[in-house]
């Protein structure tokens, strides 16, 4: 199972309905069409997938579902984290519970706890729960900063087998690239969209990627590409999205990308307060450069 944690899974949103209701018929469509266009795995309720507004019945149900429909077809990744442990913990049981190949577990946010309160919070989640569990750090939206020494103790435990780093930093990915060379079975998986290739070429496993929401076959190929040293293949196929890129956090997260899928025709503009629709300045530029790349 491990091995599967390679190249490009979708940290896929929550299509909701206007109201803000969850709108599971979308959901469907949106996880064949990731299937079918090559996607390598699918991350559920995630940050991407509004999980801190979706209450706890509703995160279980939004994985069970697309446990049920991916039926299989690619490894599926429950988004497990909380502030609190005993929450992830719960969720991270649940997770297993319903069939989910891994849980992918945040940093806690906003309590800010120190390097050993991280060990002690992942130490005891992985020690509750079988399922295989990714770390993820994401200090820009955490205040919580998991650093590559405190990666390092955690990947002693049989239930940690990888992480998503999102900080966009050469010393820590080659700190973490050598963790994961001391322990092959240790993935390490980018969680930033716009220097994911570099991170590829830097030895890392895969991405978990906003923008595959929008060119998933694209991302896909650009990982595929670089694990098969086609490393000119993957730099044009990347520099055609690197405007893009930068589109999709013009606003927080998932703001823009919710604002695309619904140019393209796939889900309705919905989100939950306290966010709203992507502001009109922004409504032009992301358009032609859709356009441009033949999106809509």
């Amino acid at each position: 199972m491990i091995q599967e944690l390679n190249g490009s899974f979708v940290a896929l949103v929550t299509p909701m309905e206007s109201d803000g209701a969850i709108d599971y018929a979308s959901l469907d469509s949106l996880i064949d069409w990731h299937i079918d266009q090559g996607t390598n795995g699918i991350v559920s309720v995630g940050t991407t997938g509004e999980s801190a507004t979706v209450s706890l019945s509703e995160h279980i149900d939004l994985i069970q579902h697309t446990v049920k429909h991916v039926n299989k077809r690619v490894p599926v990744i429950a988004g497990t984290g909380a502030n609190s442990t005993l929450e992830a913990i719960e969720l991270t049981k649940e997770a297993e519970k319903i069939g989910a190949d891994f849980a992918l577990i945040v940093t806690p946010y906003y309590n800010k706890p120190s390097q050993n309160g991280l060990i002690q919070h992942y130490t005891k989640i992985a020690d509750c729960s079988n399922i295989p569990q990714i770390l993820y750090n994401v200090p820009s939206r955490t205040s919580c900063d998991l650093i590559p020494q405190t990666v390092n103790v955690l990947s002693e435990h049989k239930n940690i087998i990888g992480i998503k780093e999102a900080v966009n930093d050469k010393k820590r990915i080659n700190d973490l690239i050598k963790i994961s060379l001391d322990n092959q079975d240790f993935k390490i998986l980018s969680g930033d969209d716009p220097s994911f290739y570099e991170f590829l070429k830097c030895g890392g496993h895969g991405v978990i990627s906003v923008a595959a929401n929008v060119i998933p076959e694209s991302i896909s190929k650009i990982c595929s590409y670089t694990s098969n040293g086609d490393e000119a293949g993957a730099k044009i196929l990347n520099d055609r999205y690197i405007n893009l890129y930068e589109m999709l956090f013009f606003e927080s997260n998932p703001i823009p990308v919710k604002w695309m899928l619904n140019k393209m025709g796939f889900i309705k503009n919905s989100l939950r307060l306290p966010l709203i629709e992507l502001d009109k300045k922004y409504h032009e530029s992301i358009s032609a450069e859709m356009l441009k790349l033949g999106l809509i």
